[in-house]
Formats: C-alpha cells, sequence, structure tokens
C-alpha cells in the first residue's frame, strides 16, 4: 500500500521538523513547503502554528494559507491543525492585550489567556474525550504534551460549533483538540507527546482515505 502524502505547510512558524518526523515516523511521506499546488493536491495537510497568535495568522495568510485550507474544505480534504495552527481556525484572540485580532472564523469563539495560576501551561496533562472521537481512538485515557498561555474557553452553540470537542484543563477549561468532518485541530503537540501523540497521527492518516 502507498504513503499517504501529507504536507506541512511552511508559513515560517518556527522550527517544524519535529513535526516532519513524527508524521514520516508512522507512515506518511512528508513534504514542508508552502507550495499552493502541493498544499491542495496532498492526501493530508497540516498547518502547525508557534508563537503568537497575530504572527501565525499573518504568516498564514501571507502564503494564501488561509485560502488553501478553505478550499481543501470545501473539497472534503483532510487539514489537521496544531498549537496555535488550532487557535487561528477560530474568529479572533485577545492575545498580548489586543482586542479582537481576526482569526480564520472558521469556528466560532475566541483564544484568550488561560484563568490558571501558572502561566504559560507546559507539560502533560489528561484530556476529556467525547465519545466517537477517530482522532483519540485507543488513546483517550492517555496523556498529551501542552506548551500554550492561551486557549478557547468558551464555545458558543451554533450550526458551525466543531462536532466532537475534547476538552483539557489548567486552572479553566479549555479546547484541547475539535473535530468537524474532514477538518482537525489539537491544542497539544502530538510530535512531543510520545507513543499517545504517535497513536493519534497514525489515526488521522489511517483517515485520509
Amino acid at each position: 500500500m502507498s504513503r499517504p502524502t501529507v504536507v506541512v505547510l511552511d508559513h515560517g512558524s518556527g522550527n517544524v521538523h519535529s513535526a516532519v518526523r513524527a508524521l514520516e515516523r508512522v507512515g506518511a511521506d512528508v513534504r514542508l513547503t508552502a507550495d499552493a499546488d502541493a498544499a491542495e493536491d496532498c492526501d493530508g495537510l497540516v498547518v502547525p502554528g508557534v508563537g503568537a497568535f497575530a504572527a501565525v495568522v499573518t504568516g498564514l495568510r501571507a502564503v494564501g494559507g488561509d485560502k488553501i485550507m478553505k478550499a481543501r474544505l470545501a473539497r472534503g480534504r483532510p487539514v489537521l491543525g496544531i498549537c496555535v495552527g488550532l487557535q487561528v481556525l477560530f474568529e479572533r484572540s485577545t492575545e498580548h492585550g489586543q482586542d479582537d485580532v481576526d482569526g480564520l472564523g472558521i469556528w466560532p469563539g475566541t483564544v484568550e489567556r488561560l484563568r490558571a495560576d501558572v502561566v504559560p501551561h507546559m507539560g502533560w496533562n489528561t484530556v476529556r474525550v467525547p465519545d466517537g472521537s477517530p482522532l483519540f481512538d485507543g488513546v483517550s485515557a492517555e496523556r498529551f504534551y501542552f506548551v500554550h498561555s492561551y486557549g478557547v474557553q468558551d464555545l458558543p452553540d451554533g450550526p458551525d460549533r466543531p462536532a466532537l470537542v475534547t476538552w483539557g484543563e489548567h486552572g479553566c477549561r479549555f479546547v484541547a483538540a475539535a473535530e468537524s468532518g474532514r477538518l482537525s485541530a489539537l491544542q497539544f503537540h502530538p510530535e512531543k507527546s510520545g507513543d499517545a501523540g504517535a497513536r493519534l497521527l497514525w489515526n488521522w492518516l489511517r483517515g485520509l482515505a
């Protein structure tokens, strides 16, 4: 059986080579690129994000990543966001005291500073997974590795709300993962989450067909 082709979108967001290696280890043929044709035509697109929300949104738009993601989803092609790559899928952020920095607006919700005594939330944590999650098949009771100071803490009801929401907790609850059709996203880093993260990425690859 051929290896699924995966593009990790290169939009200038820090060191993403660990994500490339993790995907290769679980059986993907991976390319790190900002080439629009490659990103639109691959079996699966991974959108990483490290650093400030506004910088990641700016970097994505500079390479046409927002248009690529929306075009893929309109065609039913899988997309996976990681860390700030999850956050930018929501409507807006208040990071660093800025009011309403616009995100991509695919899902409703606002990214806000975690209401916790210790920020950033850094290290291993458990999550609360809804029934029927394809991503968390076999790893719903495992711990995953987080590094973040902001998160989506409330989700408005409505037709655009993610179908499946996994919650984490660090001083307050926050969206740890979201799944809706062919769009999936993770607040934690699967590439830093050992065997559990590898199994989760394998689950995602398995669903690319």
